[in-house]
């Protein structure tokens, strides 16, 4: 296996926990238990789809939690501890307020809809993580956060590969992260760990960025590559010639394919993100989320199926101001700028944009003080809340200007057209042309439901 030591200061959390971690990329031997069943499964799903779609995902993941009521679900008439500092705009859609940090973004909402009534009902990171990204409750908490199922990323690049061979099917730019865990529960869990997304690592937004060799393992050049590809294929020959096992096709397949990866030049023009005109970089805001939003949009076009990109950083207790004003304006310029470039591109019916975190914040401002004077660390903030969240879906056919569903007048619950996790999971699989009522083996070998409420929003199809 290559690692890929991310080598970053670990990022805390309010748990009180850091976590450094690996990522990790199978070249050789990529094959699992039970693959060509697997691999026949992925064949029965399409074909009782009755079509294949040549569709992608961009999954912008707010690690951390921001509240709906400081972005898309703003609430004026409430009372100033729920409403909070900042005023609702109007937007290009009457009736789709937001909020007026999001300028750029109020001007294309008929590009994109907002689900405002969505809820997993947890505060906890570990527990609304693993929901959000995984449909699964399972048990997963603070106390307990070891990933218990596959991320829907892994389960989608399982079916449907890569759009494009020589590229990767899955990545995660820069790397892929769920409350400090990596790869957490975006990972392929008992899929193998050959499901996990690719992290190229770095900051797109740094001066000469690249990944030199693909982040191949220090000192292991194309050369010595193909000398060890060279080397393990004259040992497989022999070894199929005595056993002839349907296994030793697949791992072939995933071998070829992970060579084209590391060697061809595909993913190599896709990730050079230098190329890109100055002028178009500056609208997706010349910093690391901007430009891992315009990487993303390069590697969705060159063939990648499902590419996530990390804004980390939103776990805001005290001092909201100061985090919002920081963080709202990075995530407009993107935002807009993706919606703006996928358009343009002629890539926006076949790519969907996905944002979201793994839970809300608290409707009701807490004093500011932690545990301390009121307002001693500074502005009020917001606590966990997993009643009433947000989820934003545009691209992929998804209808554009939509509002699905709506929280009280305190933005406590949903109010009406309530949703859960399985709901957007199953969207996603409806765009991707994936049945939502696929079942994969769970270690025991028993047939597992990838979704335990395999129904998609009607409303935005």
């Amino acid at each position: 296996m290559f690692r890929l030591n991310l080598d970053r200061a670990p990022r805390r959390y309010c748990d009180g926990l850091s976590r450094r971690s690996f990522l990790q990329l199978g070249v050789a031997g990529m094959a699992s238990v039970g693959l060509p069943q697997l691999l026949r499964a992925k064949e029965q799903s399409a074909e009782a789809l009755g079509s294949k779609k040549n569709t992608s995902v961009i999954l912008i993941w707010l690690d951390g939690g921001p509240g709906h009521m400081d972005l898309y679900d703003m609430k004026p008439d409430a009372p100033a501890e729920y409403r909070g500092l900042w005023k609702p705009i109007k937007t290009r859609v009457p009736g789709f307020d937001v909020t007026e940090l999001f300028p750029k973004q109020a001007r294309i909402t008929d590009k994109f809809s907002m689900v405002r009534s969505l809820h997993h009902d947890t505060g906890d990171h570990f527990a609304g993580g693993h929901r959000m990204l995984t449909a699964k409750d399972m048990g997963v908490s603070g106390a307990n956060n070891e990933g218990k199922f596959p991320g829907i990323g892994a389960i989608v690049t399982r079916e449907l590969g890569a759009r494009r061979r020589g590229m990767p099917a899955y990545i995660a730019v820069p790397y892929a992260s769920s409350i400090g865990l990596t790869p957490g529960y975006f990972g392929g869990h008992m899929l193998g760990t050959q499901h996990n997304p690719f992290a190229p690592g770095g900051d797109p937004n740094a001066a000469n960025y690249s990944v030199q060799n693909l982040n191949l393992a220090q000192g292991l050049s194309i050369d010595r590559l193909g000398d060890r590809r060279s080397l393990v294929k004259h040992f497989d020959t022999t070894r199929r010639q005595l056993d002839g096992l349907a296994e030793s096709k697949a791992m072939d397949k995933f071998a070829r394919e992970a060579y084209e990866f590391v060697s061809g030049p595909i993913a190599r023009k896709a990730f050079d993100i230098n190329t890109e005109d100055p002028r178009l970089r500056d609208q997706y805001g010349r910093h690391s989320w901007g430009q891992s939003t315009l990487l993303a949009r390069r590697l969705v076009e060159a063939g990648a199926t499902f590419v996530t990109v990390l804004y980390a950083g939103w776990d805001h207790h005290w001092d909201l101001k100061a985090g919002m004003q920081n963080y709202l304006p990075m995530v407009d310029s993107a935002v807009s700028a993706l919606f703006r470039d996928l358009d343009e591109r002629g890539l926006l019916e076949t790519t969907l944009v996905v944002l979201c975190g793994e839970f809300s914040r608290t409707p009701k401002m807490n004093d500011g003080g932690n545990g301390g004077a009121p307002m001693s660390m500074g502005t009020p903030g917001r606590d966990h809340w997993g009643n009433s969240m947000f989820c934003l879906l545009g691209g992929g056919g998804v209808k554009g200007g939509q509002i699905i569903g709506s929280t009280d007048r305190l933005g406590q619950r949903p109010h009406t057209r309530a949703v859960t996790p399985s709901n957007i999971h199953a969207t996603i699989y409806h765009v991707l042309g994936i049945d939502p009522k696929l079942h994969l083996l769970d270690p025991s070998g028993r047939p597992t439901p990838v979704l335990d409420d395999p129904t998609a929003i009607a409303e935005l199809l």
